[in-house]
């Protein structure tokens, strides 16, 4: 494969110089010769936005820095920006990115870094807690947005300090991310780790994500639903994740159907809730299985008593599926069918919590070979149930093993909850609400 040094075409290695024509030069020149490999060597390189293009690998040496410029007029925006595009943050534009295309690929053990440290400042707002969201600035590109690529790869490199979402592909078909680090600040607020969106037949393997927000999120936003229809047959496995969010989570963008999502053989560390899955605006998630996690759950503490501020969605649930409205809303929020848990042991502060409602059930929960240990963990004290983005909002409720409402086809066999010190479960194993037929094999230590 032909290589394309980015030196050549006029790249300074001194963190400064904006290096982005120069880049997009070596990009266009391999692109144009039907292919190649774009070499980015050992040093730190200033760039503003960046175009990648079919048939070209761009390569981080190991030593290579390339640095996301932070000013308004490097960054290239989204092509699209509607109104009603307003809930799915298309704002900020973004550092690396393509539009259609085939056979593209990032990889090396270089580093790719967001300058999050330069958006994200701390108010104090937890009063001492250090927990809470970081305060940020307005202008926040995406580190890396991938549109309507067929064959992507991205593999080996090092995402660091993402001032937004860090790797958000849309409409993407064929893609492989295997065995990359993302290493953001776990208390920035939209610093999602990997966002499959409306994509097909994914495999994400073998990664470390360490993150302030979601770690991995399957979802199907207003913009690529219009434009690539669901996102189905994503496969997520082998991996090490940290979030104070949900170490996967599914929704709530739910614009348009997301099905066949297998998540398994993974780490959990230290999340407030490990899988978190929700229907909010009109489509359906079906067909979603979960096995073979370990770890723990906590509750970090939270702004919630400044208007208007972000908190952590999680009180240190294992397991979380809900479909209710937003606030504000009566749109009919969606369907969550088919869904099956196994081989879950998870260290907890919270139930598993299976929620919908009356005008919205869950349909055929399944949870087989959950082993879960409740106490507390982390520094705020429990005794709440958190179903936000919605209507019902926190609210103070009792702590069972296992909560569920409004579900159709509840079974739960082989499962085991002990207590693993003080917390605030209230020895209460199930708590089932208008869940007809429910089968419930919860033994309580």
């Amino acid at each position: 494969m032909q290589e394309y040094g980015i030196t050549e075409s006029g790249a300074v290695a001194d963190g400064v110089t904006n290096c982005a024509a120069a880049i997009q030069a070596a990009v266009d020149a391999a692109a144009q010769a039907g292919g190649g490999r774009v070499m980015v060597p050992a040093g730190r390189f200033l760039s503003g936005s960046v175009m990648l293009r079919s048939h070209v690998e761009l390569h981080l040496c190991s030593g290579a820095v390339l640095q996301s410029s932070l000013r308004p007029e490097d960054i290239r925006p989204f092509r699209h920006a509607d109104a009603d595009d307003a809930m799915d943050g298309w704002n900020g534009g973004f550092f690396l990115g393509a539009c259609g295309g085939q056979d593209i690929t990032i990889s090396g053990s270089g580093v790719i870094d967001g300058q999050g440290r330069r958006v994200f400042f701390d108010r104090n707002e937890d009063n001492g807690f250090g927990e809470c969201p970081k305060a940020a600035a307005a202008f926040r590109p995406r580190m890396i947005l991938l549109e309507d690529i067929t064959d992507l790869t991205i593999r080996d490199v090092t995402l660091r300090d993402a001032a937004f979402w860090t790797l958000h592909r849309g409409g993407c078909r064929r893609v492989r991310i295997r065995d990359i680090r993302i290493l953001n600040d776990d208390r920035g607020a939209n610093n999602d780790g990997i966002d499959p969106d409306c994509c097909q037949d994914v495999i994400i393997s073998g990664c470390l994500i360490h993150t302030g927000d979601d770690a991995i999120v399957v979802k199907a936003t207003g913009p690529m639903t219009r434009r690539y229809g669901p996102c189905c047959n994503v496969t997520i496995t082998n991996c090490v994740l940290h979030s104070r969010d949900s170490a996967l989570k599914i929704g709530t963008e739910t614009c348009g159907d997301i099905r066949n999502i297998t998540f398994g053989d993974c780490l959990v560390k230290d999340c407030s809730r490990a899988v978190g899955i929700w229907v909010r605006d009109g489509g359906t998630v079906e067909n979603i299985q979960v096995h073979h996690l370990v770890g723990a759950v906590r509750r970090y503490a939270d702004r919630y008593s400044v208007p208007g501020a972000p908190g952590w969605w999680g009180k240190g649930e294992a397991l979380f599926v809900n479909a209710t409205r937003r606030a504000g809303q009566d749109n009919f929020p969606g369907v969550i069918r088919n869904v099956s848990f196994d081989h879950i042991t998870m260290k907890a502060e919270s139930c598993l919590f299976f929620a919908g409602e009356s005008y919205a059930p869950l349909y055929n929960i399944r949870a087989e070979a959950v082993d879960l240990t409740l106490c507390r963990q982390g520094t705020q004290p429990g005794g709440l149930f958190d179903e936000q983005p919605s209507a019902r909002h926190l609210y103070p409720h009792e702590i069972p093993a296992l909560y569920a409402r409004c579900v159709q086809g509840l079974r739960v066999r082989d499962c085991r909850v002990r207590s693993g010190g003080p917390g605030d479960w209230s020895g209460r194993p199930a708590l089932l609400e208008d869940c007809p037929g429910a089968v419930v094999e919860l033994d309580a230590e």
